[in-house]
């Protein structure tokens, strides 16, 4: 006989996709709207140096910004504007390109953030 809490049934062909917790289809879950989104850092934002598995090129990295997706690609446009400096969003780290710390710190503080840089 299999223990309840260590499985059951994941997707019904009626009503498609089951939650684990409530064990109801996710459209009718009871538990998501329970739940509360946890922070996903101490609101600290981290700006770093690294040079690591990128062909000897510096890239400027910054971690722990508590934005949403799309607030967060603009930040991103917004750093690499004023550096003058191309770069992405990988994983909710924006990487800029070049060894622009100091700059990058400046203008999160201006834009009020709590900053620190991290590394050497």
């Amino acid at each position: 006989m299999r223990d309840r809490a260590s499985g059951g049934l994941v997707y019904s062909t009626e009503g498609g996709r089951m939650c684990p917790a409530c064990r109801r289809p996710i459209a009718a879950c009871t538990c998501a709207a329970q739940r509360v989104p946890a922070r996903s850092g101490d609101g600290i934002v981290r700006v770093s140096r690294e040079t690591k598995g990128r062909g000897g090129k510096t890239v400027t990295l910054v971690r722990g910004v508590d934005l949403e997706a799309d607030a967060l690609a603009a930040l991103g446009k917004r750093l690499r504007s004023a550096c003058g400096a191309g770069g992405t969003l990988r994983d909710g780290v924006l990487e800029i390109q070049g060894d622009h710390c100091e700059r990058i710190v400046a203008l999160l503080a201006a834009e009020g953030f709590a900053v620190k840089r991290a590394g050497g």
